[in-house]
């Protein structure tokens, strides 16, 4: 009885395709190490003042959140929010930074 092999050019191919297969099982992989430390990192420094790392409470002024730090009376904008404080009139603006002086 005589026994098959394959042709070189057979194993070059399912060689490839087993290298093909734990890349990708690879690549999934670290995708998925990335999120999770993307999300460990979020949860992490959610909610903390970029310049002390102190909490932020969120303060409604005008229909405008704005995150203010408990240390140092930080006061931080999220995206968008700077252009609705500028849209306020100037004398608005005056009362407007009025609320976060000591």
């Amino acid at each position: 009885m005589a026994i098959y092999k394959p042709s070189e050019k057979e194993e070059e191919h399912f060689a490839r395709m087993e290298f093909e297969k734990k890349k990708k099982l690879e690549e999934e992989k670290q995708a998925s190490m990335a999120a999770t430390q993307k999300k460990k990192l979020k949860e992490l420094h959610h909610m903390r003042c970029p310049k002390c790392g102190m909490q932020l409470v969120t303060i409604n002024y005008k229909g405008i959140e704005i995150d203010r730090c408990t240390s140092c009376n930080g006061v931080w904008l999220d995206a968008g929010e700077l252009e609705q404080v500028a849209e306020l009139e100037h004398s608005t603006l005056g009362k407007f930074f009025s609320v976060f002086k000591k």
